[in-house]
Parts: C-alpha cells; sequence; structure tokens
C-alpha cells in the first residue's frame, strides 16, 4: 500500500493540506454545545436553558381554523429554543447566532477554478456538502475570500441544481451549483461540484471560514434538480473516480494537534498516509469497517474503559465527525466519567459537566473508548475544553448526547489519534498520537482569557 502512495505522491506531487489553528476562533464550551444540538437535532435529557419545542408553522393568510379545515397546510417544525432560568415553564425566546459557536477551531486553504481562486474551508466528516461564499450572495465580504465564477474559465453552471442546508433554529444556507476544478493538497479534483452561495443567515456567515468542504458520503448532499433530490459526490468520492488514483490511494487522513501543543502542525492528507507519524506511534494501524447507510462514518464502539473499569455499551455506535468539537457519549459513560474528576458537577446555566480549575492533569481520569475492536486514550488535557464564564471552572470536553442513538465523537477524541479514512475500502484507521505532557493551560483560543462570553452568569446558582 505505502509503495503505491509513494508513487502517486511523487507523480502528482501531493502535499499536506495544512491546518490553519483560526486566529478568530474563541473556545465557549455551552456554545459548542448548542451547535451540535442545532446540527444533529437531538433532544437533551441533562436540564439546561436550550432544547427542542414543537412550533406551529403556518403558510399564508388564512385563519389557522380555516387552514385546519381544508386540510393539512397548518404543519409543525421540530424547532430549537431557549430559556432563561429553571423555573421559566413555557416562556422560551429563539436561539440567536450569538447562543452558539459558528466558528471554526480549524480551516484549511483550498484551490477552485482556473485561474486558481483561493479560499479558506471547514473540513467536515458530519456534512456531504462542499459550499462557497460566492459574488453570487450579491454583497461584500469584508474579512472573506468568495468565489467568482466568472473569474473562472473552467467552471460550469449547472442549470437546476440548488443546494439548501438547515438547522434546527431555522437558520439556512442556500444557492444556485456548477462544477469546477477543486486542489486539495496539489491534487487536482475535476468537474466539482460546488455550491456557491445566495443566501447565508447569520449563523452560517459570521464565522473565519469562507465556506464548508464536506467529507461524509454523498448520499447525505443537499442538492436538489428542479425540485427532487439529486445528491452529489464529494471531492473524495470524485477523487476515486478519476483513472490516475490507485485503489490503495483512495482515503484522506487527519491529525490535529490542539493550539496547547507548541509546535505541532496539524494538516490533512489526500491520497496518502504520512508513515512518519505512523511509526512515530510504534502500532500498526487498526482498521474497523464503517456502516455508511446513513452517509456518517459510523462504527461499532461498544465499549469504554474508565480508569481501567469496564463499562460494555453493547450494541453502541459512534460516529467520527471532524465538524464537532466535543465528544458526545451517553449518559451512563458521561455520569461515570465525571464521578471520577473531583469537585466536577452538571450545572443548569452551561448545560454540561463542569469542574474546577485547580484540578490537576494526574487527578483526572484516563478514558478510553471503542473504535470496533480497539479503544483508544482520550488526552487528559482535552477533557479540559474551555474555562466556564467566571474562568472559575472547565467546561468539559465529553459531554451528553442525550436522546441520540449514536455518540458523535468529535475534535475532543480525533485529536488523541492519526486517523486514516479510508473511504475506497470503506473503512477507518487510528493509530494512538498522544502528547508526551498534558497541558491543563488555557490555551490561547480560550474565550475566557479575554474576558469570554458577552454575559457573565452566576453559575453557582444552578449548580446540580
Amino acid at each position: 500500500m505505502f509503495a503505491v502512495q509513494d508513487k502517486l505522491k511523487e507523480d502528482l506531487g501531493l502535499t499536506k493540506v495544512k491546518i490553519i489553528h483560526n486566529q478568530n476562533y474563541k473556545r465557549h464550551g455551552t456554545k459548542s454545545y448548542v451547535n451540535t444540538l442545532n446540527r444533529y437535532r437531538f433532544d437533551p435529557t441533562k436540564p439546561g436553558p436550550y432544547f427542542h419545542v414543537d412550533k406551529v408553522r403556518s403558510h399564508g393568510l388564512l385563519p389557522h381554523e380555516l387552514k385546519s379545515a381544508l386540510g393539512g397546510v397548518v404543519h409543525k417544525e421540530r424547532t430549537l429554543v431557549k430559556k432563561d432560568n429553571p423555573g421559566d415553564d413555557g416562556q422560551t425566546t429563539e436561539v440567536t447566532a450569538e447562543d452558539q459557536q459558528n466558528d471554526s477551531m480549524y480551516i484549511c486553504e483550498v484551490g477552485i477554478g482556473e485561474p486558481v481562486q483561493k479560499l479558506l474551508l471547514d473540513f467536515d466528516t458530519g456534512s456531504a456538502d462542499t459550499w462557497v461564499r460566492s459574488t453570487l450572495e450579491g454583497k461584500g465580504h469584508s474579512g472573506h475570500n468568495a468565489f467568482d465564477p466568472k473569474k473562472s474559465k473552467t467552471f460550469e453552471k449547472l442549470s437546476g441544481k440548488k443546494w439548501k442546508i438547515q438547522y434546527g433554529d431555522g437558520s439556512t444556507a442556500s444557492g444556485d451549483c456548477g462544477s469546477d476544478t477543486l486542489i486539495l493538497g496539489n491534487l487536482s479534483i475535476k468537474k466539482q461540484t460546488i455550491e456557491c452561495a445566495t443566501k447565508l443567515s447569520r449563523q452560517f456567515s459570521q464565522g473565519t471560514s469562507d465556506g464548508l468542504l464536506g467529507l461524509a458520503w454523498g448520499k447525505i448532499n443537499t442538492v436538489t434538480d428542479s425540485g427532487e433530490a439529486d445528491p452529489q459526490a464529494t471531492p473524495v468520492e470524485n477523487m476515486i473516480k478519476q483513472d490516475d488514483i490507485p485503489k490503495e490511494a483512495e482515503l484522506f487522513t487527519s491529525a490535529f494537534y490542539s493550539t496547547r501543543d507548541k509546535g505541532a502542525e496539524s494538516f490533512y492528507t489526500f491520497g496518502f498516509i504520512d508513515q512518519d507519524l505512523v511509526k512515530k506511534s510504534g502500532q500498526e494501524i487498526q482498521w474497523t469497517q464503517i456502516d455508511n447507510k446513513e452517509g456518517f462514518w459510523s462504527f461499532s464502539s461498544e465499549s469504554c474503559a474508565i480508569n481501567g473499569e469496564k463499562v460494555k455499551l453493547s450494541g453502541n455506535t459512534a460516529i467520527a465527525d471532524t465538524g464537532t468539537t466535543l465528544a458526545l457519549v451517553s449518559d451512563k459513560v458521561v455520569e461515570k466519567l465525571y464521578e471520577q474528576i473531583p469537585g466536577a458537577i452538571y450545572d443548569w446555566l452551561n448545560q454540561g459537566y463542569i469542574f474546577p480549575t485547580t484540578v490537576k492533569a494526574n487527578e483526572l481520569p484516563e478514558i478510553k473508548v471503542a473504535v470496533g475492536d480497539q479503544e483508544y486514550l482520550i488526552q487528559k488535557e482535552d477533557l479540559a475544553f474551555a474555562l466556564t464564564d467566571d474562568k472559575k471552572y472547565w467546561y468539559g470536553g465529553i459531554q451528553s448526547r442525550g436522546m441520540m442513538p449514536f455518540d458523535i465523537l468529535g475534535d475532543t477524541f480525533l485529536k488523541s489519534a492519526y486517523v486514516i479514512w479510508d473511504q475506497g475500502n470503506r473503512r477507518l484507521g487510528l493509530v494512538p498520537k498522544i502528547q508526551d505532557v498534558q497541558n491543563l493551560e488555557p490555551p490561547p483560543d480560550d474565550s475566557g482569557t479575554d474576558g469570554g462570553a458577552e454575559n457573565d452568569h452566576a453559575q453557582d446558582e444552578y449548580l446540580i
């Protein structure tokens, strides 16, 4: 396998795609959790300000009673809402862009078109849409790059094709489609469907990135043709179709490091594995088969271990998602984990588990989660995700998945491994990537290091 990849790498001049640690990103635990609630639309099982309700959505100007009598133009829609304190029964307000993390910790430079236009995209294995800010929005893009289809000689408009992403709070991103050449680390992917934004809600527009590059399976792509579903191939699926990519190279890899890890460079590769990083781990790549029927990188995860104590999770599954910052697991696991952390509590206002900043790394438990038959350690430093607004507590990097039927292993988990996303063989490979020193200092991108969120809350009021 490696010999084939080495030849491809030399023939095509393939390089790593450097991951840029977004300088504008500010960690905030609750906002990251709300973002995941919004994307995956799951019902929380732990109390807090944010939850989903069924809201009636009416169309047109007919009275409600007449609409019901006419049969069916009134319908309910699942909507994410919030309340200000535990006693506000039935009193809710809308979730806004300020309530959630709409920026990306990691972004990567890609090229589109001829001549090449460079954009910074969020690479997301939990999505299959590749969309970009574009000049078709008809407004300025201060501080951003916007793709201009008119300036690319290789762009072809795909008439009738539209795309639209909608989240639980009602926010949307939508636009038109075309095809063009996409360049990732010197790898040219021809005739890639590029979803050009014409309209972005604030939740989508206020981040630093210029769009998103979907790395899930194309079956969950949102493109329609004349109103009918017409899912488009993802960049990796198109890469696989190209004649110049052998079977052994139908993959991409990711290596994430924290801003706490000085001198370590995060990266992706497309078409080859970084053999030096595999050798550094001292272990062979462990492979597990992927179930992609729902479009995600889904696999069996039937156990975990907390300080060596095995927790059986019969039938449990998980997805690996680079677009999710936290790791979300069952209440059974999350409760056992925080029982082992001195001073840890569940906090209503933060809607998550928090623990004192005085806790030292050697006081944190070792937690391993299974990917297939192999369990992998999550770095202790990543259990301390972000300072709370009063700077007295850490918001934990592992939280409750609520009513979700599967775990979501986001960046909290993925930073502890070098991951090989072997799409051509529908399998996931991992080797451990644990830092020698576990650093619990607040990272440079923590919102708590420059004053935190807009409102300082009296957190002790809502400790559970």
